[in-house]
């Protein structure tokens, strides 16, 4: 008997100790029972009463234990070289060991058998973990301690650290456990020389294993064996025999331990063959799995996640009667139909297939799942692989399935009928399919259910009363289908659901008109998504208050939601407001929270927006206001929010000028304040924004020039100053911005001519000077803006463009362009609409004059390019012809002379207009050497 002062044990340590104490106990006892055939009925009555009374026990001596004055001092030694910042051992100082945290002793002897210093803070994320972990130096006075046969250190922090030599010494050990501590280097070979242990944790450490004929020493004894995460690379390829010599072995994990082999053939499988547990995940091993596997008949678990396995899953599982446990998850090669023999497995409970390139039905494996009466698979996960066809009816006889997991697949069709009878189901998750039938109604039956997962397929039909109506134990659901399938919510109004909701998603289903009763109640949620289901109701001011003390997302746009806001909320774990795309009227929220996602766009609010925003939303990051009615001053405390990104205040009322205090700004990369009334400068500041990519300040009233300071903002790729009154010559520094993608200054009165730098700039594909007044010729060099000569993508700047303007497409950039006189009739090609390879130069309404250059032809991959209401003369370039991907081309209004050239594409005699001495197709004068 043993006393114990601490708690936590795990189950193995729990058996462990009690073998230990039942086995000093009972062996005299069974001696003497030896002699009952030679002794009287009453003497083996008494006998038997004495060995009971003998084995109960003994607490009075318990109470009183004696410590060994060596093994006391063997331990304050050793506590004297840790270092416990968190007082973990201050109750090492007393006179009686034995009554110290963490250490056992036997009771009859009083000598340490047991210590027990493992963290007891578990999350290592957490800084209570770093606080309560011991460090320094392990010292050899443990060796002291002949007895000790139980030693765990793990889960602290020993700063890489070898393991000593000297653990190896401790012979009497049957318990070892070093994980989680922060040890590295080569393991010590002389750990074989503990031929009592049992149990040898190594796992999750810096350790390396380049030799392991030291396991031959603990061939006889040692039954568990973790060295998860130690480094086997230098094992060599004889690993696995190395392993198969501990005969005893029940359990052997070896996850994520760099091995790169496993030998197809093992003639030592035999010796193996007590193994209840192999864990190998996380190893690069590519290459199918291994036959004899399918000789450990005693398995209960196989973990091979994580392998690069490939081939099929081979039929020999059969041979695995006591199976419990199988995955084979995320090896991305398994392909190939799973193999109906999973199903007959008489003790499979949890299998994991996901992540695989598995393909064909699922219907033979289910089969054999329903025909083995006695299957206890409680977990089923066949996620992102290949399989298709229709969930079949015997998906139901899974009765004691807890969690089943088809979700990335091209499942078709619908829910089964036969989903009712899971009873003892909580996680469903038929997600990213293509389901295109119905939900059955008798989903509804399903009481234990938690978590619903069907979004991101096609469903239709009607979801009534009765598919949630005992849904007891709901506590999430997503549900999407497209906006052009019909997936209605007929449920009545009043309904008062079974449930309490924490999460929802409902994406594209007619949950509107009204916002009903079994919304109303879900005050418990901390994820709300309600995008496009047409709820054109308001919504009480009672269920915003419900929610706000726990909500995370709170998303409900591409609504009719009408009303205001409540004015005054605290919501202290919102990350992320989107409102966008209602009916909100009323000034803007004085939402106190900690949210990086604001957007209210596309709504009817009204007045300014606050002037203490940093302090209502320190955190935010992104502002999306626009299509709104604001008006006001854009208020400087914008400045003061550390980490802003993106303020998109496009199409308001805003007024007056922008602030100039941006220098207080570091993150910011994203400016859309575009069709307001703003005037006076482009502040200065703004040059000091380090990380500025985007800028669209056009359709204001802003005067003066463009800030030098901006040219060292040198991340621009997009720069909008269209539509103001802006003046001066171009600077030529625009040309040295390398990621510069857009550049339109229309429609302002810029003066001088166009600097030959601009034709420096490596990425800019979108130039539109129209509406100045610019003037000299088109510089010669006009050939050398190689993205529009390449035809480089341009995918990566759009995205930044779109992110800060979350325009569908960002329509300004065709505007502009004066789409006449072209063969395109109907709707704008896409490919003008700010889509992949957009390419434009206009320079429309200046005073440009002089030649078009013949080398603009170089800019093979032109799309537009409009060069109307200009002074040009001389004739059109030949070359002209050669630019195939022209989509629009305008050179009307200038004094060009000549033969127009055969552009097959434009025909239209509105391109040419206004050019007198034009002459040829498509305009009606004829040139000289076509008159007879």
């Amino acid at each position: 008997m043993y006393i114990q002062c601490w708690s936590n044990m795990s189950a193995f340590e729990h058996v462990y100790i009690e073998t230990l104490d039942k086995r000093n106990k009972t062996n005299s006892a069974f001696k003497s029972m030896n002699l009952k055939l030679k002794l009287r009925p009453s003497f083996f009555l008494f006998s038997l009463v004495l060995i009971l009374l003998l084995t109960v026990p003994d607490f009075g001596s318990a109470a009183k234990p004696k410590c060994i004055s060596t093994e006391r001092q063997a331990l304050l030694t050793f506590r004297a070289s840790l270092n416990d910042t968190s007082g973990r051992l201050k109750s090492w100082s007393g006179p009686d060991c034995c009554n110290w945290s963490g250490v056992l002793c036997d009771v009859r002897t009083s000598h340490v058998v047991k210590i027990d210093l493992r963290n007891p803070v578990q999350d290592v994320r957490s800084d209570e973990y770093e606080r309560s972990s011991l460090r320094g130096k392990l010292h050899q006075s443990l060796t002291s301690l002949k007895f000790l046969s139980y030693l765990d250190l793990s889960s602290n922090d020993f700063g890489g650290v070898e393991i000593p030599e000297f653990i190896g010494q401790i012979v009497s050990l049957r318990y070892l456990n070093l994980s989680s501590s922060s040890f590295s280097g080569e393991i010590p070979a002389n750990l074989g020389n503990l031929s009592k242990l049992e149990s040898l944790d190594l796992s999750a450490s810096s350790l390396r294993a380049s030799n392991l004929r030291w396991l031959s020493g603990l061939s006889t004894s040692l039954k568990y064996l973790n060295m998860a995460n130690v480094n086997l690379s230098g094992a060599g390829e004889t690993w696995l025999e190395d392993f198969s010599k501990v005969t005893a072995l029940k359990e052997l994990r070896l996850s994520d331990s760099e091995i790169k082999n496993l030998p197809l053939s093992l003639s030592s499988s035999a010796n193996l063959k007590h193994l209840e547990v192999l864990d190998l995940s996380g190893n690069s091993l590519n290459t199918p799995i291994p036959n004899w596997l399918f000789g450990l008949t005693n398995l209960r678990e196989l973990s091979l996640r994580w392998c690069f396995l490939e081939g099929s899953i081979p039929t020999g599982f059969k041979n695995l009667k006591l199976l419990e446990t199988l995955d084979l998850s995320n090896n991305l090669a398994l392909q190939g139909e799973i193999p109906s023999v999973l199903g007959d497995l008489p003790r499979l409970k949890f299998l994991d297939l996901s992540a695989n390139e598995l393909n064909g039905q699922i219907n033979g494996f289910l089969d054999a799942l329903s025909r083995n009466k006695g299957n206890s698979l409680v977990f089923l996960d066949l996620s992102s692989n290949k399989l298709a066809g229709t969930l079949p009816e015997s998906l139901g006889a899974l009765r004691n399935l807890q969690t089943l997991d088809l979700s990335s697949n091209s499942f078709t069709g619908s829910v089964p009928s036969s989903i009712g009878n899971m009873a003892s189901l909580k996680k469903l998750d038929l997600s990213y399919n293509t389901m295109n039938g119905s939900i059955a109604e008798s989903l509804g039956k399903l009481a234990e259910l938690v978590d619903l997962n069907l979004m991101a397929n096609t469903w239709e039909g009607v979801l009534q009363k009765s598919h949630f109506v005992n849904l007891r134990s709901l506590k999430t659901i997503r549900l999407t289908t497209e906006p052009y399938r019909s997936l209605i919510f007929k449920v009545p109004s009043t309904w008062i659901p079974p449930f309490r909701l924490e999460l929802i998603q409902i994406e594209n289903c007619q949950i509107g008109p009204s916002f009903p009763m079994w919304l109303q109640v879900q005050t418990k949620l901390n994820y709300v998504v309600l995008r496009n289901t047409g709820i054109e109701d308001t919504i009480p001011d009672s269920w915003f208050s419900g929610i706000s003390s726990e909500v995370t997302y709170l998303i409900l746009a591409n609504n009719r939601i009408k009303g205001r806001l409540p004015q005054k909320l605290a919501f202290p774990k919102l990350n992320n407001i989107d409102l966008s795309s209602n009916s909100f009227e009323g000034p803007f929220p004085l939402w106190s929270t900690n949210a990086t996602e604001l957007r209210l766009y596309e709504n009817n609010f009204s007045g300014s927006i606050p002037q203490n925003i940093d302090v209502l939303m320190p955190r935010i990051q992104n502002i999306y206001l626009f299509h709104n009615s604001f008006t006001g001053n854009i208020p400087s405390s914008l400045c003061d929010i550390s980490g802003l990104q993106i303020l998109s205040l496009r199409k308001n009322h805003f007024s007056g000028s922008l602030p100039n205090c941006w220098h207080r700004q570091f993150m910011l990369y994203g400016i859309d304040a575009s069709e307001n009334n703003l005037s006076g400068q482009i502040p200065e500041s703004l040059g000091q924004l380090p990380s500025l990519s985007v800028l669209l300040l056009n359709q204001n009233a802003l005067e003066g020039k463009i800030p030098e300071s901006l040219q060292n903002c040198s991340g621009l790729t997009n720069i909008d100053l269209g539509g103001n009154k802006l003046t001066g010559k171009l600077p030529s520094w625009l040309g040295k911005l390398y990621s510069l993608f857009m550049l339109r200054l229309q429609s302002n009165s810029f003066i001088g001519q166009i600097p030959d730098d601009l034709c420096s700039a490596p990425n800019l594909r979108i130039l539109d000077l129209s509406g100045n007044k610019i003037s000299g010729p088109i510089p010669k060099c006009i050939s050398n803006l190689t993205a529009i000569a390449r035809g480089t993508n341009n995918e990566v700047f759009q995205n930044l463009v779109f992110i800060v303007t979350r325009a569908r497409e960002y329509q300004d950039i065709v505007n502009s362009i004066n789409l006449s006189g072209n063969n395109i009739s109907g709707e704008i090609p896409r490919e003008i609409l700010g889509l992949p390879y957009l390419r434009i130069l206009n320079l429309s309404r200046n005073s440009i004059a002089g030649s078009i250059p013949e080398k603009i032809s170089e800019l093979s991959r032109l799309e537009t390019l409009d060069l109307s209401r200009n002074k040009l003369s001389g004739a059109i370039p030949q070359s002209l012809a050669a630019i195939t991907s022209l989509q629009s081309l305008n050179l009307s209004y200038n004094k060009l002379e000549g033969s127009i050239p055969k552009l097959v594409k434009f025909q239209d005699p509105s391109i040419y207009i206004g050019n007198e001495l034009l002459c040829g197709k498509p305009l009606p004068k004829k040139c000289p050497k076509d008159i007879k």
